[in-house]
Parts: structure tokens; C-alpha cells; sequence
């Protein structure tokens, strides 16, 4: 078992997100927008932290991690789960062999047995049951009466006609009604251990009733073996009876008919070995780190503290430290010098800590907090909506979040970047403080540095530099307090040889427009 690696194949995501995609998540703390996972780049923090042994765990641990439940009563369990796969191989390898048995790419299809409407019989269903009893009279009365052999051959022609119309809906289920027996059969095995059982104790009124369907599920598994299978010698025959007798869509739709009372109870064993698998994950996650911790998570003060915190992301990432405490966050600085990469770097932490109690510092401290994001944002072309509109939209979405009475989380990069430095400056200080408002911590960055001067009182500056000599440019990607106080963009330009006129004129109309924003500036403070 490769555990504390991170997966070597491509995930699929269009199959990972079904449950998710498909489940009321309505009662969690917060459901994570398609925008700000984009803006997080969500789908590379799932393949990293996903070390999970099954298609179940895979679905189950991204739909946990799009969503944050705000009860912690499960943590001390958790933690305590984890630990023993940590410490104990045995017992884990054990169970990884367990849920490896759900790592066949059918298994993706088992939350359509309780999230999808099942295909409904015919109207005309009671005559297959009634065909398929001639069927059976049929052949009981032949050796008496051979003159029934063309009545026989005529309901035969019949059933064939209905038991391949059947086989399209037949091989919707194909995939995950054998799925579910062994998902219930692995369950009851993994429930066995008086830790493992604690994740749900109820669990085995939930295996029992799917047992119930048990013996007609078989079928479905041996129909899936044997379609897989070209040299199964008794396949013609079998396929002879089925037709005769019309099994197959008196079987699927009389399974179908339970398993539509029963959508809870399985969900509730899939969700208990997706946990299962989920916590491995974490586990291996952890041990596959140099550097995590376990989160201090606060509900009364909007406080974020963390001690060399990093972006799991990045390979050999520069860590940084701050301390906020009932106040938001500017950063300045030039382009690549790691403005972004922080921002998005306190976005993953909180998820990770929030959902799987695993942070990327030495030490954290986070408030129990929603978190928002305008950092990716481009033009939409086939709406007719460009970079600045989309960002305008965008950004009245937090707007509208910001007074709604709930603490949130606002990461937002170079505000109002698609308009004038004077607009710009102007909108982007207004907006500031309406967001950072009502117990909400903002995140900004922004090249503009009059908004650290018009945004002291509210806001905590820092800002991230680099170090420029004659023909080199340097980043220490280290994070500093107070606003950014050169410039060094025209410096940039120096360097790379521009000529030397361009330079010069660059430099006389930066300081005059230095003095322009500067005015608008004060009047904005006074």
C-alpha cells in the first residue's frame, strides 16, 4: 500500500463529483461555490490530498470537501481513528485490502441507487409476469400435448422481442447494483471493529434491510460476470432461460421496486465506508507531510493566527507568519513576488482545517468562518460581459454576503484591476470597508499603495518585495509589515534593457502621476 504518497493516476472528475453534484448539502455550514474553488485551484488540492483506497472514498472525500459542516462533535473521534491507522499497520493495511475491493470504475455509479429517479415499469408490466407464466405452463404441458410446441414458439418470439428491449435498462444497473453487494458485504465487515463502528453504531439496521434484496441483487452480479466474460461456457443457455422466462425485467424492476424504499439506507452505508476511507486519507496525508499541525478553531473572535504557514501546493513553498485579530489584511507589492500565492494560501488552510482538521503551518488559529473569492476573473465573451463587469458582479456577490449577519472570509486580488487608477482607487477603498464590516475578514492584494494610507484603521498592511540590483531581479516571497514603499516596476524595465529615453519619460510621467493620485488620495481622506 503506497501510503502517505500522492496517487499517480488521473482523477475523473466528472465521475468524483456525482454525489456531490447530486446531494442536498442545504443544512451545511457552507457549500464551497464552483468560483471560489477555481480560484483556489480546488481540483489540484483534491488530487493532492486524496489518498483514498476507493471510488467511494474518492466521492465521499470531495464532497466533504466542498462542504463545511459547522458541528465539530466528531473531531476527538476522528482524531482518534486516525491516530490508529498512523500507528497501527496492520490493522490499516487490513482495511485499505478491504476498500480496495470498491476501487472498480463501476463503483462510481453507486450513488445513482439513492440520489437518481429509477426507471419506472411499463404500464403494461403485468403481462410479462403473465407471459412469463405461459412460459412455465407452456413447457410443464409439452410432453403431454407436443401439439403446444407452436404456441410455445410463439411466446418465445414474444419474450425475446421484450427481453431485448430490456437490456438498455438492464445495463444501467449493471454497474452498480453488484457494486452495492459489495459495498454492504465490505461495511459489515469494516463495522466488525468496536473503533471503526463508532463512526455510526446504527449501521447494521441499515446492512440488514439491504440484505433483504440480497438474493435478487445476485443475479445482477452473476448477469455483470457473465457479460464481462466471452469464454463462460454456459452463457447461450443461460441467456436461452432468461429470455424463456423473461427474468430479467421482472428481476430488475421488482429490485428496482425495494431499493427505491431503501435510498437511506444505503446512503447511509455508503457514507460510512466513504468515511472510512476518507480518514486513511488523512492519515496517509499526514504522514506524507513535513510540516502540518491540527487547527485551533474559535467560534467568538474573528482571529486568524498562523506560524509558518505555506501553500501544500507548491514544492519547497517559503512559509510566512501574521497575526489578525479582529481586523482585515492589505498586501502590496510587485507581480510574482507571492501576493496571490498568500492569499490563496490562507483560503486552503481554512478549508483544510475547517473540513479535515489539517492545516499546512507549525501552529493555526481560525475563526469557524465562510470564505468568498474574486482572485480568477476573465471576460466572458459569450455573454457579452467584459473583465470588468465580470468583477463588478462578482464582488456585489460579497457585498450582498457581507451583511447578511454570517462571519465571512473575503479573498479578493488587484480590486477593480479592469478600470482607471483614479476609479480604481476610489471604488476599491469604498468597497474595502463595506466588506470588512459586520465580524468579516478581508484578504486583498493590490499594486495600488494609497489604499494601504486610506484603509489604516481598518486594516492591517503588508506587503512582499523583491530585491533588484544592476541586472538581476530577486524574490524572498517573505511577508512584511507595513505597506509596500518602492516601486520598481520602470526598475524592471531598466533591467531588461529598454532604451534609455523610454526610461527617462517613464520616470517624469510616474512622479506627476504620483502627485495626481496623491491629490485624489487626500480628498478621499478628508
Amino acid at each position: 500500500m503506497s501510503f502517505g504518497k500522492i496517487k499517480d493516476v488521473p482523477a475523473d472528475f466528472e465521475m468524483i463529483e456525482k454525489y456531490f453534484r447530486n446531494k442536498d448539502n442545504s443544512e451545511a455550514f457552507q457549500t464551497l461555490s464552483d468560483k471560489t474553488c477555481d480560484d483556489l485551484d480546488f481540483d489540484e488540492l483534491f488530487c493532492f490530498l486524496d489518498r483514498t483506497n476507493s471510488r467511494i472514498g474518492q466521492q465521499y472525500l470531495y464532497n466533504r470537501l466542498r462542504t463545511i459542516t459547522s458541528s465539530g462533535e466528531e473531531t476527538g473521534r476522528n482524531e482518534e481513528i486516525i491516530l490508529r491507522f498512523k500507528q497501527d499497520e496492520v490493522f490499516r493495511v487490513k482495511i485499505q485490502r478491504e476498500l480496495t475491493q470498491l476501487n472498480d470504475f463501476k463503483a462510481y455509479y453507486l450513488p445513482s441507487l439513492f440520489q437518481d429517479e429509477h426507471i419506472s415499469p411499463p404500464k403494461y408490466f403485468f403481462i410479462f409476469k403473465l407471459l412469463s407464466f405461459i412460459s412455465i405452463l407452456l413447457l410443464v404441458l409439452l410432453p403431454f400435448y407436443p401439439q403446444i410446441v407452436i404456441a410455445l414458439i410463439v411466446v418465445f418470439v414474444i419474450n425475446l422481442g421484450i427481453h431485448f428491449w430490456n437490456k438498455k435498462n438492464l445495463f444501467k444497473y449493471l454497474q452498480s447494483i453488484p457494486q452495492l453487494l459489495r459495498l454492504n458485504h465490505i461495511a459489515a465487515s469494516i463495522h466488525k471493529d468496536s473503533l471503526l463502528s463508532k463512526i455510526n453504531p446504527n449501521l447494521i439496521q441499515s446492512i440488514k434491510i439491504i440484505n433483504q434484496v440480497k438474493n435478487r441483487m445476485l443475479f445482477f452480479q452473476l448477469e455483470g460476470k457473465l457479460q464481462g466474460d466471452l469464454a463462460v461456457i454456459f452463457w447461450s443457455t443461460f441467456e436461452l432461460v432468461k429470455t424463456f422466462f423473461l427474468l430479467e425485467p421482472i428481476l430488475l424492476f421488482g429490485v428496482l421496486k425495494r431499493l427505491n424504499t431503501k435510498r437511506k439506507e444505503i446512503e447511509d452505508v455508503f457514507a460510512y465506508v466513504g468515511e472510512v476511507d476518507m480518514l486513511i486519507s488523512v492519515a496517509s496525508l499526514r504522514n506524507g507531510c513535513d510540516t502540518f499541525c491540527i487547527p485551533e478553531i474559535g467560534n467568538k473572535e474573528t482571529k486568524i493566527v498562523a506560524k509558518e504557514i505555506y501553500h501544500p501546493l507548491i514544492q519547497n513553498c517559503v512559509t510566512n507568519t501574521i497575526s489578525v485579530v479582529n481586523k482585515s489584511v492589505l498586501l502590496t507589492g510587485s507581480n510574482m513576488s507571492g501576493k496571490t500565492t498568500f492569499i490563496r494560501s490562507i483560503g486552503l488552510n481554512l478549508i483544510t482545517g475547517l473540513i479535515i482538521n489539517t492545516c499546512f503551518a507549525k501552529a493555526i488559529m481560525l475563526p469557524m468562518i465562510r470564505i468568498y473569492s474574486a482572485i480568477r476573473i476573465s471576460d466572458d465573451l459569450l455573454n457579452n460581459k467584459s473583465y470588468y463587469f465580470e468583477e463588478v458582479l462578482t464582488i456585489k456577490a460579497m457585498l450582498e454576503k457581507s451583511r447578511n449577519g454570517k462571519p465571512s472570509l473575503f479573498l479578493l486580488d488587484e480590486i477593480f484591476k479592469g478600470t482607471n487608477t483614479v476609479e480604481r482607487i476610489a471604488g476599491g477603498k469604498a468597497t474595502l470597508s463595506y466588506l470588512s464590516k459586520n465580524d468579516n475578514i478581508v484578504f486583498v492584494s493590490t499594486h495600488d499603495i494609497e489604499l494601504g494610507d486610506m484603509l489604516v484603521d481598518e486594516f492591517e498592511l503588508y506587503h512582499f518585495s523583491e530585491i533588484i540590483d544592476e541586472k538581476s531581479l530577486d524574490f524572498d516571497f517573505k511577508l512584511k509589515e507595513g505597506k509596500l514603499k518602492n516601486r520598481n516596476a520602470i526598475k524592471i524595465l531598466e533591467i531588461n534593457d529598454y532604451p534609455e529615453s523610454v526610461i527617462r519619460e517613464a520616470n517624469e510621467i510616474s512622479k506627476q502621476l504620483d502627485k495626481h493620485v496623491g491629490k485624489v488620495g487626500s480628498s478621499l481622506l478628508d
